[in-house]
Protein backbone atom coordinates (compact mmCIF):
# COMPACT_ATOMS: atom_id res chain seq x y z
CA UNK A 1 0.00 0.00 0.00
CA UNK A 2 1.44 2.68 -1.19
CA UNK A 3 1.30 6.21 0.77
CA UNK A 4 1.89 9.82 0.21
CA UNK A 5 0.87 13.34 -1.37
CA UNK A 6 0.58 11.41 -4.52
CA UNK A 7 0.83 7.19 -3.96
CA UNK A 8 2.63 5.58 -6.51
CA UNK A 9 4.37 2.28 -7.32
CA UNK A 10 7.88 2.46 -9.17
CA UNK A 11 9.65 -0.57 -10.36
CA UNK A 12 12.55 -1.39 -12.82
CA UNK A 13 12.45 -4.20 -15.59
CA UNK A 14 15.24 -5.73 -17.57
CA UNK A 15 15.20 -5.88 -21.15
CA UNK A 16 17.19 -8.83 -21.98
CA UNK A 17 16.44 -10.47 -24.91
CA UNK A 18 14.06 -7.41 -26.23
CA UNK A 19 15.20 -4.11 -28.10
CA UNK A 20 13.79 -1.02 -27.25
CA UNK A 21 11.28 -0.79 -29.88
CA UNK A 22 10.41 -4.51 -29.54
CA UNK A 23 9.45 -4.08 -25.27
CA UNK A 24 7.42 -0.57 -26.38
CA UNK A 25 4.92 -2.57 -28.97
CA UNK A 26 4.77 -5.81 -26.37
CA UNK A 27 4.05 -3.11 -23.44
CA UNK A 28 1.60 -0.89 -25.34
CA UNK A 29 -0.44 -4.12 -26.93
CA UNK A 30 -0.59 -5.10 -22.74
CA UNK A 31 -2.00 -2.30 -21.83
CA UNK A 32 -4.77 -2.32 -24.68
CA UNK A 33 -5.02 -5.75 -23.54
CA UNK A 34 -5.72 -4.67 -20.12
CA UNK A 35 -7.80 -1.65 -21.44
CA UNK A 36 -6.01 1.16 -20.50
CA UNK A 37 -6.26 4.20 -22.79
CA UNK A 38 -3.06 4.81 -23.94
CA UNK A 39 -2.69 9.07 -24.37
CA UNK A 40 0.58 9.19 -25.09
CA UNK A 41 3.64 7.54 -27.16
CA UNK A 42 7.47 8.21 -28.27
CA UNK A 43 10.37 6.43 -28.63
CA UNK A 44 11.20 6.66 -24.89
CA UNK A 45 8.19 4.86 -23.89
CA UNK A 46 4.47 5.31 -23.36
CA UNK A 47 1.53 6.91 -20.55
CA UNK A 48 -1.72 5.31 -20.15
CA UNK A 49 -4.56 5.83 -17.80
CA UNK A 50 -6.40 2.50 -16.32
CA UNK A 51 -10.09 2.56 -16.46
CA UNK A 52 -11.98 3.89 -13.95
CA UNK A 53 -13.68 1.34 -11.32
CA UNK A 54 -15.03 0.81 -7.89
CA UNK A 55 -11.42 -0.63 -7.14
CA UNK A 56 -9.50 2.30 -9.45
CA UNK A 57 -10.04 5.94 -9.98
CA UNK A 58 -7.83 5.99 -13.23
CA UNK A 59 -4.19 5.68 -12.41
CA UNK A 60 -1.22 7.25 -14.43
CA UNK A 61 0.88 4.88 -15.93
CA UNK A 62 4.35 5.88 -17.20
CA UNK A 63 6.73 3.60 -19.03
CA UNK A 64 10.06 5.05 -19.79
CA UNK A 65 12.88 2.73 -21.34
CA UNK A 66 16.62 2.96 -20.94
CA UNK A 67 19.57 1.42 -21.39
CA UNK A 68 18.79 -1.89 -20.42
CA UNK A 69 16.58 -1.15 -18.01
CA UNK A 70 12.73 0.01 -18.38
CA UNK A 71 11.20 1.95 -15.35
CA UNK A 72 7.82 1.61 -14.95
CA UNK A 73 5.49 3.78 -12.80
CA UNK A 74 2.09 3.74 -11.57
CA UNK A 75 0.55 7.33 -10.33
CA UNK A 76 -2.85 8.26 -8.37
CA UNK A 77 -4.01 11.25 -10.60
CA UNK A 78 -6.50 12.32 -8.18
CA UNK A 79 -6.58 13.72 -4.02
CA UNK A 80 -6.29 10.04 -3.00
CA UNK A 81 -3.83 9.63 0.40
CA UNK A 82 -3.36 6.02 0.01
CA UNK A 83 -3.54 3.29 -3.02
CA UNK A 84 -4.43 0.73 -1.20
CA UNK A 85 -1.97 -1.63 -3.15
CA UNK A 86 -3.59 -0.87 -6.63
CA UNK A 87 -0.53 0.86 -7.82
CA UNK A 88 1.74 -2.17 -7.53
CA UNK A 89 -1.16 -4.13 -8.94
CA UNK A 90 -1.13 -2.23 -12.16
CA UNK A 91 2.63 -2.17 -12.70
CA UNK A 92 2.15 -6.52 -12.11
CA UNK A 93 -0.77 -6.33 -14.63
CA UNK A 94 1.37 -4.91 -17.20
CA UNK A 95 4.04 -7.14 -16.76
CA UNK A 96 1.81 -10.18 -16.35
CA UNK A 97 0.13 -9.36 -19.40
CA UNK A 98 3.46 -8.73 -21.44
CA UNK A 99 4.30 -11.99 -20.91
CA UNK A 100 1.07 -13.35 -22.82
CA UNK A 101 1.40 -10.69 -25.23
CA UNK A 102 4.95 -11.63 -25.64
CA UNK A 103 4.60 -15.54 -26.04
CA UNK A 104 1.44 -14.80 -28.57
CA UNK A 105 2.73 -12.60 -30.65
CA UNK A 106 5.39 -13.13 -34.04
CA UNK A 107 8.04 -11.52 -34.80
CA UNK A 108 6.47 -10.58 -37.90
CA UNK A 109 3.23 -8.84 -35.88
CA UNK A 110 6.14 -6.96 -34.27
CA UNK A 111 7.49 -5.82 -36.64
CA UNK A 112 3.91 -4.45 -38.34
CA UNK A 113 3.31 -3.22 -35.14
CA UNK A 114 6.12 -0.73 -34.54
CA UNK A 115 5.09 0.10 -38.41
CA UNK A 116 2.63 2.01 -37.40
CA UNK A 117 3.62 2.91 -34.05
CA UNK A 118 6.31 4.59 -35.13
CA UNK A 119 4.34 7.21 -37.25
CA UNK A 120 2.18 8.07 -33.51
CA UNK A 121 5.89 9.32 -32.08
CA UNK A 122 5.76 12.40 -30.45
CA UNK A 123 8.79 14.33 -31.91
CA UNK A 124 11.98 14.77 -29.86
CA UNK A 125 11.06 18.60 -29.00
CA UNK A 126 7.59 17.32 -27.23
CA UNK A 127 8.98 14.24 -25.66
CA UNK A 128 7.58 14.88 -22.35
CA UNK A 129 9.11 11.42 -21.24
CA UNK A 130 12.85 11.98 -22.20
CA UNK A 131 12.30 15.89 -20.25
CA UNK A 132 13.53 16.65 -16.73
CA UNK A 133 10.39 16.36 -14.47
CA UNK A 134 8.19 19.24 -15.37
CA UNK A 135 4.68 18.39 -13.43
CA UNK A 136 4.42 20.18 -9.42
CA UNK A 137 4.07 16.86 -7.80
CA UNK A 138 7.27 15.45 -9.31
CA UNK A 139 8.99 18.41 -7.39
CA UNK A 140 7.56 17.31 -4.08
CA UNK A 141 10.40 15.50 -3.32
CA UNK A 142 10.36 15.76 0.83
CA UNK A 143 8.36 17.58 3.39
CA UNK A 144 9.76 21.13 3.21
CA UNK A 145 9.60 20.69 -0.68
CA UNK A 146 5.62 21.34 -0.17
CA UNK A 147 6.73 24.62 1.80
CA UNK A 148 8.89 26.05 -1.31
CA UNK A 149 7.80 27.94 -3.74
CA UNK A 150 8.89 26.76 -7.14
CA UNK A 151 7.58 26.93 -10.73
CA UNK A 152 4.60 26.03 -11.26
CA UNK A 153 4.68 25.35 -7.71
CA UNK A 154 4.72 28.93 -6.52
CA UNK A 155 1.71 30.67 -5.01
CA UNK A 156 0.15 27.56 -3.42
CA UNK A 157 3.35 27.06 -0.65
CA UNK A 158 2.99 30.83 0.38
CA UNK A 159 -0.68 30.21 0.58
CA UNK A 160 -0.65 26.98 2.65
CA UNK A 161 2.70 28.61 4.93
CA UNK A 162 0.71 32.23 5.50
CA UNK A 163 -2.60 29.77 6.73
CA UNK A 164 0.21 28.03 9.12
CA UNK A 165 1.25 31.01 10.36
CA UNK A 166 -2.01 32.30 10.87
CA UNK A 167 -2.25 29.35 13.14
CA UNK A 168 0.74 29.90 15.45
CA UNK A 169 0.44 32.89 15.63
CA UNK A 170 -2.79 32.15 17.24
CA UNK A 171 -1.58 29.33 19.26
CA UNK A 172 1.05 31.64 20.63
CA UNK A 173 -1.55 34.32 21.53
CA UNK A 174 -3.45 31.23 23.59
CA UNK A 175 -5.85 30.09 20.86
CA UNK A 176 -6.43 26.41 22.04
CA UNK A 177 -5.01 24.13 19.11
CA UNK A 178 -7.55 21.39 19.17
CA UNK A 179 -10.97 22.90 20.14
CA UNK A 180 -10.88 27.17 20.17
CA UNK A 181 -13.34 29.38 21.49
CA UNK A 182 -15.42 31.14 19.68
CA UNK A 183 -14.69 34.55 20.91
CA UNK A 184 -11.12 33.75 20.14
CA UNK A 185 -11.95 32.79 16.16
CA UNK A 186 -14.23 36.00 16.19
CA UNK A 187 -10.83 38.01 17.75
CA UNK A 188 -8.38 36.68 14.92
CA UNK A 189 -11.19 37.39 12.06
CA UNK A 190 -14.22 34.50 11.92
CA UNK A 191 -16.63 35.65 9.82
CA UNK A 192 -19.94 35.81 11.96
CA UNK A 193 -23.10 38.25 10.28
CA UNK A 194 -23.91 39.86 13.33
CA UNK A 195 -20.25 41.43 13.15
CA UNK A 196 -19.50 41.14 9.58
CA UNK A 197 -22.59 43.37 8.48
CA UNK A 198 -22.05 45.95 11.25
CA UNK A 199 -19.33 47.01 9.20
CA UNK A 200 -16.72 44.54 9.64
CA UNK A 201 -16.53 43.43 6.20
CA UNK A 202 -13.02 42.69 6.16
CA UNK A 203 -13.68 39.18 7.87
CA UNK A 204 -15.14 37.99 4.47
CA UNK A 205 -10.94 37.65 3.58
CA UNK A 206 -9.86 36.52 6.96
CA UNK A 207 -12.01 34.03 7.52
CA UNK A 208 -10.09 32.10 4.88
CA UNK A 209 -7.15 32.31 6.84
CA UNK A 210 -8.24 30.88 10.21
CA UNK A 211 -8.95 27.44 10.69
CA UNK A 212 -10.74 25.77 13.92
CA UNK A 213 -8.35 23.71 15.81
CA UNK A 214 -5.00 21.67 14.59
CA UNK A 215 -7.06 19.01 12.45
CA UNK A 216 -9.13 21.47 10.73
CA UNK A 217 -5.95 23.53 9.33
CA UNK A 218 -3.97 19.77 8.55
CA UNK A 219 -7.16 18.45 6.35
CA UNK A 220 -7.52 21.98 4.37
CA UNK A 221 -4.00 22.62 3.81
CA UNK A 222 -3.67 18.33 2.58
CA UNK A 223 -6.70 19.36 -0.01
CA UNK A 224 -5.20 22.52 -1.02
CA UNK A 225 -1.61 21.12 -1.45
CA UNK A 226 -3.23 18.62 -3.85
CA UNK A 227 -5.64 21.15 -5.82
CA UNK A 228 -2.35 23.58 -6.48
CA UNK A 229 -0.33 20.93 -7.74
CA UNK A 230 -2.85 19.97 -9.99
CA UNK A 231 -4.34 23.74 -11.20
CA UNK A 232 -1.38 26.04 -10.35
CA UNK A 233 0.46 24.89 -13.31
CA UNK A 234 -2.35 25.42 -15.40
CA UNK A 235 -3.76 28.65 -14.55
CA UNK A 236 -0.06 30.21 -13.98
CA UNK A 237 0.52 32.35 -10.43
CA UNK A 238 -2.04 35.48 -10.75
CA UNK A 239 -4.92 33.28 -12.01
CA UNK A 240 -4.56 30.83 -9.12
CA UNK A 241 -4.31 33.63 -6.59
CA UNK A 242 -7.33 35.41 -7.61
CA UNK A 243 -9.23 32.17 -8.22
CA UNK A 244 -8.66 31.20 -4.32
CA UNK A 245 -8.94 34.94 -3.17
CA UNK A 246 -12.25 35.23 -5.13
CA UNK A 247 -13.55 32.03 -4.33
CA UNK A 248 -13.00 32.23 -0.60
CA UNK A 249 -14.49 35.40 -0.27
CA UNK A 250 -17.03 34.23 -2.40
CA UNK A 251 -17.65 31.49 -0.23
CA UNK A 252 -17.73 34.21 3.01
CA UNK A 253 -20.72 35.85 1.10
CA UNK A 254 -22.48 32.44 0.57
CA UNK A 255 -21.81 31.20 4.49
CA UNK A 256 -23.30 34.73 5.53
CA UNK A 257 -26.20 34.56 3.88
CA UNK A 258 -27.30 31.31 4.48
CA UNK A 259 -26.32 31.43 8.63
CA UNK A 260 -28.07 33.51 10.97
CA UNK A 261 -25.56 32.95 14.25
CA UNK A 262 -22.62 30.21 12.67
CA UNK A 263 -19.20 31.35 13.17
CA UNK A 264 -17.53 30.36 10.08
CA UNK A 265 -13.68 30.18 9.07
CA UNK A 266 -11.27 28.35 7.30
CA UNK A 267 -9.65 27.71 3.64
CA UNK A 268 -12.22 25.17 2.81
CA UNK A 269 -14.51 27.45 0.81
CA UNK A 270 -11.95 29.04 -1.47
CA UNK A 271 -10.52 25.47 -1.57
CA UNK A 272 -13.81 24.09 -2.65
CA UNK A 273 -13.86 27.09 -5.84
CA UNK A 274 -10.07 25.49 -6.69
CA UNK A 275 -11.83 22.79 -7.39
CA UNK A 276 -14.62 24.51 -9.21
CA UNK A 277 -12.18 26.11 -11.64
CA UNK A 278 -10.81 23.07 -11.87
CA UNK A 279 -13.91 20.44 -13.27
CA UNK A 280 -14.65 23.66 -15.58
CA UNK A 281 -11.47 23.03 -16.85
CA UNK A 282 -11.83 19.28 -17.37
CA UNK A 283 -15.29 19.96 -19.04
CA UNK A 284 -13.35 22.07 -22.33
CA UNK A 285 -10.84 20.68 -24.64
CA UNK A 286 -7.94 22.66 -22.97
CA UNK A 287 -6.59 19.30 -21.43
CA UNK A 288 -5.88 15.94 -23.03
CA UNK A 289 -8.59 13.73 -23.39
CA UNK A 290 -7.09 11.06 -21.20
CA UNK A 291 -6.05 13.21 -18.75
CA UNK A 292 -9.55 14.79 -18.39
CA UNK A 293 -11.30 11.50 -17.89
CA UNK A 294 -9.49 10.72 -14.40
CA UNK A 295 -8.80 14.00 -12.76
CA UNK A 296 -12.53 14.61 -13.71
CA UNK A 297 -13.51 11.66 -12.01
CA UNK A 298 -11.58 11.60 -8.93
CA UNK A 299 -12.29 15.34 -8.06
CA UNK A 300 -16.27 15.11 -8.65
CA UNK A 301 -16.24 12.19 -5.96
CA UNK A 302 -14.11 14.38 -3.73
CA UNK A 303 -16.33 17.34 -4.38
CA UNK A 304 -19.64 15.62 -3.65
CA UNK A 305 -18.35 12.87 -1.25
CA UNK A 306 -17.56 16.38 1.21
CA UNK A 307 -20.47 17.90 0.66
CA UNK A 308 -22.56 15.31 1.43
CA UNK A 309 -20.63 14.47 4.21
CA UNK A 310 -21.67 18.10 5.13
CA UNK A 311 -25.28 17.66 4.79
CA UNK A 312 -25.34 15.03 7.90
CA UNK A 313 -26.84 16.54 11.16
CA UNK A 314 -24.49 18.49 13.69
CA UNK A 315 -21.67 17.57 10.83
CA UNK A 316 -20.16 21.45 12.68
CA UNK A 317 -19.43 21.71 8.11
CA UNK A 318 -20.07 25.05 6.62
CA UNK A 319 -21.69 23.79 3.38
CA UNK A 320 -23.07 27.22 2.90
CA UNK A 321 -19.50 27.70 1.98
CA UNK A 322 -18.21 24.66 0.40
CA UNK A 323 -21.42 25.12 -2.40
CA UNK A 324 -20.29 29.16 -2.81
CA UNK A 325 -17.15 28.34 -2.65
CA UNK A 326 -17.74 25.72 -5.90
CA UNK A 327 -19.96 27.78 -8.03
CA UNK A 328 -17.99 30.60 -7.77
CA UNK A 329 -15.35 28.29 -8.55
CA UNK A 330 -17.11 27.14 -11.64
CA UNK A 331 -18.25 30.44 -12.61
CA UNK A 332 -14.35 31.83 -12.56
CA UNK A 333 -12.91 28.54 -14.82
CA UNK A 334 -15.47 29.06 -17.16
CA UNK A 335 -14.67 32.87 -17.01
CA UNK A 336 -10.86 31.84 -17.69
CA UNK A 337 -11.00 29.56 -20.58
CA UNK A 338 -10.36 32.97 -23.47
CA UNK A 339 -7.16 33.86 -21.40
CA UNK A 340 -6.00 30.38 -20.68
CA UNK A 341 -6.14 30.13 -24.50
CA UNK A 342 -4.14 32.93 -25.43
CA UNK A 343 -1.62 32.75 -22.30
CA UNK A 344 0.73 35.56 -22.74
CA UNK A 345 -2.24 37.63 -23.20
CA UNK A 346 -1.83 40.11 -20.19
CA UNK A 347 -4.59 42.12 -21.62
CA UNK A 348 -7.50 39.35 -21.84
CA UNK A 349 -6.12 37.78 -18.47
CA UNK A 350 -6.34 41.02 -15.91
CA UNK A 351 -9.47 42.29 -17.73
CA UNK A 352 -10.98 38.91 -16.70
CA UNK A 353 -10.13 39.08 -13.05
CA UNK A 354 -10.86 42.53 -13.06
CA UNK A 355 -14.54 41.81 -14.42
CA UNK A 356 -14.93 38.82 -11.72
CA UNK A 357 -13.41 41.13 -9.33
CA UNK A 358 -16.15 43.70 -9.58
CA UNK A 359 -18.98 40.65 -10.01
CA UNK A 360 -18.06 39.71 -6.54
CA UNK A 361 -18.17 43.22 -5.46
CA UNK A 362 -21.52 44.17 -6.81
CA UNK A 363 -22.85 40.49 -5.19
CA UNK A 364 -21.03 41.34 -1.42
CA UNK A 365 -23.11 45.08 -1.69
CA UNK A 366 -26.06 42.86 -2.69
CA UNK A 367 -25.74 40.91 0.39
CA UNK A 368 -24.80 43.41 2.71
CA UNK A 369 -27.66 45.42 1.45
CA UNK A 370 -30.87 42.56 1.50
CA UNK A 371 -29.48 40.19 4.47
CA UNK A 372 -31.31 40.80 7.57
CA UNK A 373 -29.16 41.90 10.55
CA UNK A 374 -31.40 41.26 13.31
CA UNK A 375 -29.49 39.60 15.46
CA UNK A 376 -26.37 42.42 14.85
CA UNK A 377 -28.71 44.87 15.76
CA UNK A 378 -29.92 43.64 18.52
CA UNK A 379 -26.22 42.99 19.70
CA UNK A 380 -25.76 46.76 19.42
CA UNK A 381 -28.55 47.93 21.54
CA UNK A 382 -27.63 45.50 23.95
CA UNK A 383 -24.94 47.92 24.39
CA UNK A 384 -27.24 50.60 25.06
CA UNK A 385 -28.61 48.25 27.76
CA UNK A 386 -25.77 47.52 29.44
CA UNK A 387 -24.92 51.47 29.52
CA UNK A 388 -28.06 52.87 31.12
CA UNK A 389 -28.14 49.97 33.56
CA UNK A 390 -24.63 50.98 34.58
CA UNK A 391 -26.28 54.68 34.81
CA UNK A 392 -29.66 53.53 36.92
CA UNK A 393 -26.95 51.69 39.29
CA UNK A 394 -25.39 54.66 40.37
CA UNK A 395 -27.17 55.27 43.18
CA UNK A 396 -25.73 52.61 44.87
CA UNK A 397 -22.12 54.92 44.06
CA UNK A 398 -23.44 57.45 46.40
CA UNK A 399 -21.19 58.70 49.31
CA UNK A 400 -22.14 58.14 52.63
CA UNK A 401 -23.72 61.14 53.99
CA UNK A 402 -25.51 61.52 51.23
CA UNK A 403 -28.60 64.12 51.94
CA UNK A 404 -32.21 62.10 51.69
CA UNK A 405 -33.23 64.65 49.27
CA UNK A 406 -30.11 63.76 47.22
CA UNK A 407 -30.52 60.25 47.15
CA UNK A 408 -34.45 60.44 46.60
CA UNK A 409 -33.83 62.38 43.91
CA UNK A 410 -31.12 60.37 42.19
CA UNK A 411 -33.12 57.37 42.80
CA UNK A 412 -36.30 59.12 40.77
CA UNK A 413 -34.33 60.96 38.27
CA UNK A 414 -31.39 58.41 37.18
CA UNK A 415 -32.38 55.06 38.99
CA UNK A 416 -36.20 54.63 38.11
CA UNK A 417 -36.03 56.72 34.41
CA UNK A 418 -33.03 54.68 33.31
CA UNK A 419 -35.10 50.99 34.24
CA UNK A 420 -37.82 52.22 32.67
CA UNK A 421 -36.01 53.35 29.81
CA UNK A 422 -34.54 49.78 29.58
CA UNK A 423 -37.89 48.24 29.92
CA UNK A 424 -39.14 50.48 26.82
CA UNK A 425 -35.60 49.07 24.45
CA UNK A 426 -36.37 45.33 25.55
CA UNK A 427 -40.30 45.94 24.53
CA UNK A 428 -38.43 47.19 21.06
CA UNK A 429 -36.76 44.12 20.48
CA UNK A 430 -40.07 42.52 19.86
CA UNK A 431 -39.78 43.44 16.41
CA UNK A 432 -36.77 41.40 15.75
CA UNK A 433 -36.26 38.37 14.48
CA UNK A 434 -34.55 36.41 17.43
CA UNK A 435 -33.52 32.55 18.24
CA UNK A 436 -35.85 31.45 20.81
CA UNK A 437 -33.35 31.38 23.55
CA UNK A 438 -32.59 35.13 22.80
CA UNK A 439 -36.13 35.65 23.36
CA UNK A 440 -36.01 33.48 26.33
CA UNK A 441 -33.54 35.86 27.97
CA UNK A 442 -35.62 38.84 26.87
CA UNK A 443 -38.18 37.75 28.81
CA UNK A 444 -35.73 37.17 31.97
CA UNK A 445 -34.39 40.76 31.37
CA UNK A 446 -37.31 42.58 31.04
CA UNK A 447 -38.25 40.48 34.57
CA UNK A 448 -35.27 41.55 35.80
CA UNK A 449 -35.90 45.16 35.32
CA UNK A 450 -39.04 45.20 36.82
CA UNK A 451 -37.55 43.70 40.00
CA UNK A 452 -35.05 46.93 39.89
CA UNK A 453 -38.06 49.08 39.20
CA UNK A 454 -39.80 47.74 42.36
CA UNK A 455 -36.68 47.60 44.57
CA UNK A 456 -36.03 51.29 44.11
CA UNK A 457 -39.41 52.14 43.98
CA UNK A 458 -39.61 50.27 47.43
CA UNK A 459 -36.12 52.00 48.78
CA UNK A 460 -37.59 55.48 47.91
CA UNK A 461 -40.70 54.84 49.90
CA UNK A 462 -38.60 53.73 53.15
CA UNK A 463 -36.16 56.68 53.00
CA UNK A 464 -39.12 59.08 52.11
CA UNK A 465 -41.19 57.67 55.21
CA UNK A 466 -38.50 57.35 57.29
CA UNK A 467 -39.23 53.47 58.06
CA UNK A 468 -38.14 49.89 57.92
CA UNK A 469 -41.44 48.11 56.98
CA UNK A 470 -40.01 47.11 53.50
CA UNK A 471 -37.08 46.07 54.41
CA UNK A 472 -38.49 42.61 53.52
CA UNK A 473 -39.56 43.47 50.40
CA UNK A 474 -36.79 44.63 49.47
CA UNK A 475 -34.54 41.56 50.30
CA UNK A 476 -37.20 39.50 48.49
CA UNK A 477 -36.53 41.90 45.03
CA UNK A 478 -32.73 41.67 45.74
CA UNK A 479 -33.09 37.89 45.80
CA UNK A 480 -34.79 37.69 42.57
CA UNK A 481 -32.22 39.80 41.17
CA UNK A 482 -29.25 37.99 42.25
CA UNK A 483 -30.67 34.72 40.64
CA UNK A 484 -31.57 36.15 37.62
CA UNK A 485 -27.98 37.33 37.07
CA UNK A 486 -26.81 34.27 38.10
CA UNK A 487 -28.93 32.46 35.64
CA UNK A 488 -27.99 34.84 32.71
CA UNK A 489 -24.16 34.83 33.62
CA UNK A 490 -24.41 30.86 33.12
CA UNK A 491 -25.88 31.17 30.17
CA UNK A 492 -23.54 33.44 28.35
Amino acid sequence: MAFGFSPKHIQDFQLDDLDKEQFLVLAIEAAYKLNWNVSFVSETGFIAYTKFSWSSWSEEVTVKIGNGVVNLKSECTGTQLMDWGKNKKNVEALLAKLEVVKSTMTQEEIETKLVELRQGYATKEDDILSKPPSTSKEKITDFFSIFKPTEGYFITPILININLLVFIAMLISGVHVLMPENQDLLNWGANFRPLTLEGQWWRLFTACFVHIGILHLLLNMFALLYIGLLLEPYLGRTRFLAAYLISGIAASIASLWWHDLNISAGASGAIFGLYGVFLALLTTNLLDKSVKKALLTSIAVFVVYNILNGMKPNSGIDNAAHIGGLLSGLIIGYAFVPSLKQFENKAIKFSTIGALTIALLISSFTVFKTVPNDIGQYEKELQRFVSMEAMALEVYNLPEGTPNEKILSELKNRGLYYWNENLKLIDSFKKLDLPLAVRVRNSRLKEYCELRIRSYELIYKAIEEDTDKYRNEINECNQKIETIIIELAGKQ
